[in-house]
């Protein structure tokens, strides 16, 4: 099963981001809405387990996706199972009454207006997120999805591309725990 390796950084100035990224070759997406519900377990408690479930509506594509516990201190590392739903009218709807139906209920709604860019990296290609998130700010995720045996030499390829873009003071909490967090 795949890991996700990705470390999570506030920046005041995306602009400036972008220039740093582009100047490096990589090409930024327009931006998509991106909509995250999240949802409790009814037997046990994701914020003490670290874990995650959630619907992700961008567009016409919705995507159901479970995260691991975080592996380390450092990065967000963790497992993580992210399927996509058909793109038929109303398939978000409907998966989350089969998973309230099941006893889930949802905890907190994470919007957020996301742009994509690939760097290339010491022989990968990161991904970087680029997402102003309502009622939180401008942030920049660094990700690389690998197997097990790849961990370390992902986080390395993370921490110095994060260093070369000048970011630093990663936050390891996701969107879900800030914004509630702030209530």
């Amino acid at each position: 099963m795949p890991y996700e390796v990705e470390q999570k950084f506030p920046v005041a100035d995306l602009v400036a981001l972008e220039q740093r990224l582009c100047a490096g070759g990589a090409t930024i997406s327009e931006p998509q809405t991106e909509l995250d519900l999240y949802f409790a377990h009814p037997g046990r408690n994701y914020a003490e387990t670290d874990e995650a479930l959630r619907i992700r509506r961008r567009g016409r594509s919705s995507f159901v996706t479970y995260k691991g516990p975080k592996l380390d201190r450092t990065t967000k590392t963790r497992q993580e199972i992210d399927l996509p739903l058909p793109q038929d009218e109303g398939t978000a709807e409907k998966w989350i009454g089969l998973l309230e139906a099941l006893g889930f209920t949802p905890v907190g709604e994470v919007r957020k207006s996301r742009r994509k860019a690939h760097v290339a990296w010491q022989d990968r290609r990161v991904e970087c997120s680029l997402d102003e998130v309502d009622d939180l700010g401008t942030f920049v995720e660094l990700e690389l999805v690998v197997e097990a045996d790849q961990l370390e030499p992902a986080k390395a390829c993370i921490a110095s591309l994060a260093f070369e873009l000048g970011l630093a003071e990663s936050e390891r909490r996701s969107y879900l725990e800030l914004l509630l967090g702030r209530s």
